[in-house]
């Protein structure tokens, strides 16, 4: 059973400097028919402009994932971390008892855009904790990359919650496949291009949740990139 959620459907707010759309109730947009999918939380596709950012604010208690589209994002952390996220980087951050961090686009000229991902922890107050890796999603095209987990696998980044993200960019009529374990569910979001997924055409900014299935399979109508995730 699949269920779409089309782009045009999502919030949306321009600030200026920060273009955003919210697949879930975020913030001032609430829509009680679309609070998450399972324990994915947040799905907020931001545009930043050139120097521009959020400031130092706090979290507690969320698994926190930043998927870049394009440009670059700088952040900081109360944890001590500095670092840049460029695209075919992932990074989280287990917020447990707490932290503060800030975001910022580093550059003068382009625009930062990414998916900013938030899945509800399995317990709570854990221990915070940040990581962040480059995963080969651009340079080893045509497959799907296991980029989150809970236990690492594959080198993904671990966080404390069962549940897999999975991305990649399939070239134009290439096709990609999961296996679903019994009573697991699916959320797929496309970030560039178009695909195909159990009979339904999904394009960039859509997403679909899918339940009772044992398998997913796409098909790239386009070049495309896109985030698949499993959970329980």
């Amino acid at each position: 059973m699949i269920t779409t959620r089309k782009s045009s459907h999502r919030g949306h707010f321009d600030l200026g400097w920060l273009d955003t759309r919210h697949t879930f109730s975020f913030g001032h947009y609430v829509d009680r028919q679309h609070m998450g999918f399972r324990s994915l939380r947040v799905i907020n596709e931001d545009l930043i402009a050139p120097g521009n950012g959020f400031g130092q604010h706090p979290h507690d208690n969320m698994e926190i994932i930043s998927y870049m589209a394009a440009g670059r994002l700088a952040h900081k952390d109360t944890l001590g971390t500095v670092q840049t996220i460029s695209p075919g980087e992932v990074q989280f951050m287990s917020a447990g008892t707490g932290l503060e961090h800030s975001e910022f686009n580093p550059s003068q000229t382009e625009p930062a855009h990414l998916l900013q991902i938030w899945i509800k922890p399995a317990a709570r107050n854990a221990k915070p904790a940040y990581g962040q890796k480059k995963f080969p999603i651009h340079d080893e095209r045509d497959r799907l990359h296991l980029v989150v987990s809970p236990d690492g696998k594959d080198g993904s980044l671990k966080i404390g919650q069962d549940a897999r993200l999975y991305a990649g960019v399939l070239s134009k009529g290439i096709s990609a496949h999961i296996d679903l374990a019994p009573d697991r569910h699916a959320w797929v979001q496309v970030v560039k291009g178009s695909v195909k997924v159990a009979g339904e055409t999904l394009a960039a900014g859509d997403g679909a949740s899918i339940s009772k299935e044992s398998a997913i399979d796409l098909a790239a109508i386009e070049d495309c990139e896109v985030l698949i995730f499993d959970l329980d």
